[in-house]
């Protein structure tokens, strides 16, 4: 008689995004089970209705585990955590500095308690990546009694994304990611840039919120903070206006006269108002990536993840066509459909392209946070 069978466990996963929800099940680094809702209908009913069929349209499986990515936890998570209801409270504390991301998260972790109940459910923060960053470089050049009281500091933020692209560039040069020292960029709707070293990030683009850094979607990236301030005075903007036209109205959306926020749109479009955000949109990343290199020591890889940069083989090479004082040879513009070096043999800096795979990271820190508890 042979040994009984073990069943690895599973994990649900949950991704929100500002309008979007992903779900997936997870087992052994594999997904049995998704779910991509593009608009989902806000209202705790319509949230619990989402979960309730996804798990009911299954595969038969027990789910040992939620886990949630968190986009900002501020002070009080900075490492994936059981999320119990003081847990919970804690990070609604912090909801207004992730406004399109936190509260959506949060609802869901709530309808996911109701349809779970007894299963862990793990919170999973994006800036845990860079939670050991030195403090050269999380340290903003602001008074010191707002940065104590008000915990004013970089965080970072697309973690998941980058744990995962990290070790499997890692892989794909043969070395252990704990040494391996790489410029990373993480192109989609939001978009940062990243320096590892030492299996940890050291530097970054997005700062104390996500709204810092390169132009996104929607989303302005950095300006200057004086113009700000001259929008607020006189009565030019309110702070409403402000804020939505910073997270809403901005980035390639704005750059591009209101067309789209797509670079796959702004590609076909071939217009002089959907270059010019393409070409700020590259120019940007470019200056980052070149920026975030002074951090390390040396340049074993350049790595691009997220939507973009896996599956924009345009926009890749328009970046890299202004890193050559870095050693980069922009690579070709041929769509990848695996994780691979995509620069030429021999190249002085290997350049690679990383499928996202959140869903997966979620899972293996959800797992491994819940075995250490029990």
């Amino acid at each position: 008689m042979g040994m009984p069978r073990t069943v690895s466990p599973v994990a649900l996963t949950v991704n929100a995004g500002s309008s979007s929800l992903r779900l997936d099940l997870v087992r052994d680094d594999e997904v049995i089970h998704e779910l991509y809702v593009e608009r989902q209908a806000p209202g705790p009913s319509a949230i619990d209705r989402t979960i309730e069929g996804f798990l009911g349209d299954a595969p038969p499986c027990e789910v040992a585990v939620a886990a949630h990515r968190l986009v900002h936890g501020g002070d009080a998570v900075r490492a994936p955590t059981v999320a119990d209801d003081g847990v919970l409270e804690a990070v609604r504390r912090f909801a207004d500095l992730a406004p399109q991301h936190v509260p959506p998260a949060l609802a869901l972790v709530e309808a996911a308690r109701r349809r779970l109940p007894g299963v862990p459910q793990v919170l999973c923060p994006d800036t845990a990546f860079h939670a050991r960053m030195p403090e050269v470089a999380a340290t903003y050049a602001l008074p010191a009694g707002w940065r104590s009281t008000y915990g004013l500091r970089r965080y970072g933020f697309h973690g998941l994304s980058y744990a995962w692209a990290l070790q499997r560039a890692a892989r794909l040069l043969g070395r252990p990611a704990e040494t391996t020292q790489a410029v990373l960029a993480h192109l989609g709707g939001g978009s940062s840039v990243c320096a590892v070293r030492d299996g940890g990030s050291v530097d970054t683009s997005m700062g104390f919120t996500p709204l810092e850094g390169v132009p996104m979607s929607t989303r302005s990236g950095s300006v200057d903070p004086g113009m700000l301030l001259w929008l607020l005075s006189g009565e030019r903007l309110t702070l409403d206006e402000l804020s939505d036209g910073l997270q809403h109205r901005s980035g390639l959306l704005g750059l591009s006269d209101g067309r789209s926020g797509d670079t796959r749109d702004l590609v076909a479009a071939g217009d002089p108002a959907s270059a010019l955000a393409l070409a700020v949109f590259a120019h940007r990343v470019g200056r980052e990536m070149a920026a975030a290199a002074t951090s390390l020591d040396r340049l074993d890889a350049l790595v691009f993840t997220g939507e973009i940069g896996w599956d924009q083989p345009e926009v890749r090479h328009d970046v890299c066509q202004r890193l050559g004082l870095l050693g980069i040879v922009p690579p070709a513009r041929d769509q990848v459909d695996d994780d691979m070096i995509v620069s030429a043999p021999g190249a002085d800096v290997p350049v690679l392209v990383v499928r996202p795979r959140e869903e997966l990271q979620l899972a293996r820190e959800a797992l491994a946070t819940v075995s250490r508890i029990t």
